[in-house]
């Protein structure tokens, strides 16, 4: 048996590259395969940190009797849908379709042809209650082709039909009324332990920066108190910062452990925002919020970094224990005769009531995770959070997914700048400009974008549009931070192929023009983990037609804008990059906000510039360079510094020009003054 996934790029292909299962990698020899022996294919999609896929392989694809069935009944494919997510999108669809439900580890049976005729996800080794073993519908679905090929390849024609015929929900006419939209989300609201909806529990980092962004009394108070219990709870890794990826209940004590990149690199963006948004008199909340990110960049600098400069995809979910046996979160638990190793009976007692770290356990076998309770005193927590970290480094770590994805170090970058802007922080915006050199230098190759990298060395599959949107947004930010039109160029070449290859009619599906054909080209339209596609491009192309006062993208971005409106009025908690972009839109329209903020300064943490990114409105594109520099649409091509040489700012709405402004108060006027 050829072990053919040896060579692959993809860590989650590499883990199952020593399996009985005979896999092949996505591809035109596994159908070619298919069709030669005329067998159906065993499609099997999953992630590298995804608890349940390791779950999967370790009872069935390691089983050298669950492999024989499978190798001689079937060609089986294994698919990385970090690496590919067209492929993930579009038997997604039909898995749920045919279940009702979605989730990793997927598992679907296709025609030679790649047509879907079964699906489901995680199934056991052995049958439980209703739901049969993988062996069972192994064998089940064998004997199906075997005598009823004609109903089976007539019923993968009409499901891949009615699934390539759904239209995505899209209506460039219909009016959104903004309030009531607002009005639905923050009706959805748990009032006890914040977030939205029941258990599971996720966080939804584009619906809370939609709510900042909105900026009333109502809609901040959730957010806010949404974000506290959040880092409240055991979702934060309250030692090492960052989050795992959801909570299995609904107050945020038990998550699924695994931490991915795409949820820390948003949410520190709007943990960095809510910052901004707390008053002044709040100093406590300010302050935690503060610690959030802190910690978040920790987490990112000193475990998530790669050799080459950009940010790994994930921390695996599972580790082991001393005994080397494997469980879910071990690394991150707790319990009182751990605490009293690690830190003396005094102190240990003092954590465990901080930390709500008790006999019982808040997880499994007695063990707790570590929820921040009251407020304790920080140079004491400070101490002891120490202390804890130091033992915990001793345990075996979770597994690092070595991938860097485009779109997630996009998100990544984006945020690194606007926090290390507002906190001040240079090495933030060095650890950015490096991971966005990283990127770019790897995956841009002739001309286009590569999804995925491993070692510096790029895999085969193509950049789809969130990986081309999030990057050029973030090279836009990354451009005014620090006055270099050189990443302004390379984000005008990212949304050119936006425009170009992904464009359909106002909108944009979510693959290129040239892609592989797939049964149905995704084009998803609403948010999931992280922004959509389309809502990434519009946010990019708005932030572009600012940085170079060029109006053609900022007209493409509203054409796309509103393809997004259907989801936007019917399913709110699912589209929160879209209400953002039409909070601010609105906003814009009312008071022309959204502007271009021009600082000459030679510092980008001059104080004025550090003033702009913290009192812009949002959608604003800040610029910090020399006075007289050229480029960005001549924003400090005329502006000359004064006496002195102290910062002055200029803040372009449209074809108007306010300002010089120096100071504060007169940044603040410049701003937020009506035009």
């Amino acid at each position: 048996m050829a072990n053919r996934l040896v060579n692959a790029t993809s860590p989650y292909l590499l883990q199952h590259a020593e399996n009985p299962v005979d896999w092949w990698e996505w591809g035109p020899d596994a159908f070619a395969e298919a069709k030669r022996r005329d067998t159906p294919i065993l499609l099997s999609v999953g992630y590298a940190a995804c608890h349940w896929c390791h779950v999967m392989a370790h009872e069935s694809f390691t089983d050298p009797a669950a492999a024989e069935l499978v190798n001689r009944d079937f060609v089986a494919i294994k698919v990385d849908r970090e690496e590919r997510p067209d492929v993930d999108a579009v038997y997604m669809l039909a898995t749920q379709a045919l279940t009702g439900q979605g989730g990793w580890p997927m598992t679907v049976f296709l025609t030679p042809e790649g047509l879907p005729f079964f699906a489901g996800t995680y199934y056991p080794p052995q049958r439980h209650g209703q739901m049969p073993s993988f062996t069972e519908v192994v064998a089940a679905i064998a004997d199906t082709w075997a005598t009823r090929r004609d109903e089976v390849r007539a019923s993968a024609d009409q499901i891949a039909a009615a699934i390539a015929d759904l239209p995505p929900a899209s209506d460039a006419t219909a009016p959104v009324g903004l309030r009531e939209t607002v009005a639905a989300v923050l009706a959805d609201f748990d009032p006890v332990h914040g977030g939205f909806g029941g258990a599971p529990k996720f966080p939804v980092p584009t619906l809370l920066e939609a709510l900042l962004v909105k900026g009333e009394p109502a809609s901040v108070d959730v957010a806010q108190r949404t974000l506290e219990a959040m880092a409240r709870g055991g979702i934060h890794d309250q030692l090492g910062g960052g989050f795992a990826r959801y909570s299995v209940d609904a107050g945020w004590v038990a998550p699924h452990f695994e931490k991915m990149l795409y949820d820390n690199g948003l949410l520190l963006g709007v943990y960095t925002r809510a910052w901004c948004r707390t008053a002044d008199h709040d100093g406590l909340l300010r302050d935690y919020f503060a610690g959030v990110v802190r910690g978040i960049v920790t987490w990112l600098a000193t475990e998530m970094r790669t050799d080459e400069g950009g940010f790994a995809a994930s921390l695996d979910a599972d580790s082991a224990d001393v005994r080397g046996r494997v469980h879910e979160g071990i690394y991150y638990l707790w319990s009182p005769e751990l605490l009293e190793d690690a830190l003396g009976a005094a102190d240990a007692d003092w954590a465990a009531g901080v930390f709500h770290v008790t006999s019982t356990g808040s997880f499994e076998h007695g063990l707790s995770t570590l929820q921040l309770r009251g407020n304790p005193d920080p140079a004491r927590l400070a101490r002891v959070k120490e202390r804890m970290l130091a033992v915990r480094a001793e345990r075996f770590r979770p597994m690092r997914v070595e991938s860097v994805i485009a779109a997630w170090n996009g998100w990544t970058i984006d945020a690194l700048v606007r926090a290390a802007l507002v906190f001040g922080e240079p090495a933030w915006l060095d650890l950015a400009r490096a991971a966005a050199a990283a990127v770019w230098e790897t995956h841009w190759i002739d001309g286009r974008l590569r999804r995925m990298s491993r070692g510096g060395t790029a895999a085969a599959a193509a950049g789809v549009l969130e990986d081309h949107a999030a990057l050029a947004g973030a090279y836009v930010t990354l451009a005014g931070a620090l006055g270099d039109a050189t990443w302004l160029d390379r984000a005008g070449a990212l949304l050119q192929v936006v425009v170009d290859r992904f464009g359909a009619g106002a909108g944009f599906f979510d693959t290129a023009d040239d892609a592989e054909p797939l049964f149905r080209r995704p084009r998803d339209l609403t948010d999931n983990a992280v922004p959509c596609g389309t809502s990434a491009a519009v946010s990019a192309l708005h932030a572009y037609a600012l940085a170079t006062g060029e109006t053609r993208w900022a007209d493409r971005a509203t054409a796309a804008a509103g393809t997004l409106r259907e989801v936007l009025a019917t399913t709110p908690r699912a589209a929160g990059a879209a209400l953002t972009d039409a909070l601010v839109s609105d906003e814009a329209r009312a008071r022309l906000l959204r502007g271009a903020v021009g600082v000459a300064a030679s510092d980008p943490f001059a104080e004025l510039a550090r003033a702009a990114h913290r009192m812009a409105p949002a959608g604003s594109f800040i610029l910090t360079a020399p006075p007289g520099t050229p480029g960005f649409g001549g924003l400090l091509a005329g502006v000359d510094a004064p006496v002195g040489g102290e910062p002055v700012a200029v803040v372009r709405r449209g074809d108007r020009l306010l300002g010089p402004a120096d100071g504060l108060e007169r940044l603040r006027d410049a701003l937020w003054t009506r035009v």
